[in-house]
């Protein structure tokens, strides 16, 4: 079974940020259901975290809903990350939820990115700011993402996005099932490790008396 996490950075409700969001993750089930792949998904709204994130930035520490959105996403085989577009970047709140994210969460996580805005101007989010700060998370984004301004909702050009988001789900679904099961890392397992590895190897150079 494949688990895909859906973030949504909407603000409002409703919200044609988890309308996009929601059509992707159907999408790309759609798409691995077809490939003969089992997938299951869950969202995690930010707008109702919003305060919990920022306790977390002040503190350092999560909530108990934080942290199981974090689990969500530690616990996913790949996410689908969709944001609102400010001044042709993403969402502040979205930024920061990703931003008191613990460490090597994405780490080789496959994502697929979206965002939406009032006019194509903010279009360039995905390359600029999207895939840049993914990447930076050490993700392995989709070549495919998708925006949709708020045209693309309305009866004449609903047939254009469907169509972008049927050609991001085929790319996403195709580099989900090429990367496989993921296997959820423990940073600080790892880091106790590469310390008793030192350890170890300290003691090999300098035995005792």
């Amino acid at each position: 079974m494949t688990a895909l996490a859906v973030v949504s950075g909407g603000l409002r409700e409703p919200s044609s940020t988890r309308l996009l969001a929601d059509r992707l993750d159907a999408a790309v089930r759609a798409d691995l259901d077809a490939a003969g792949v089992s997938a299951s998904s869950t969202v995690v709204e930010l707008r109702p975290l919003g305060r919990a994130v920022m306790d977390a930035m002040l503190t350092g520490f999560p909530t108990t809903s934080l942290a199981e959105a974090f689990d969500i996403l530690a616990d996913a085989d790949g996410l689908i990350a969709v944001t609102p577009a400010f001044n042709a970047s993403f969402g502040g709140l979205f930024k920061s939820f990703f931003d008191v994210l613990p460490e090597e969460t994405l780490t080789d996580m496959p994502v697929l990115i979206g965002a939406t805005g009032g006019t194509e101007r903010h279009s360039l989010v995905l390359e600029h700011a999207l895939r840049p700060m993914f990447s930076y998370l050490h993700a392995v984004v989709s070549p495919t993402g998708v925006y949709a301004a708020t045209d693309d909702f309305g009866a004449q050009e609903g047939a254009s996005l469907r169509e972008r988001i049927d050609r991001a789900a085929v790319d996403f679904s195709r580099l989900l099932r090429s990367c496989g099961p993921r296997q959820r890392r423990d940073v600080f397992a790892e880091e106790v490790a590469s310390m008793e590895r030192l350890l170890g190897s300290n003691d090999r150079r300098h035995p005792r008396p």
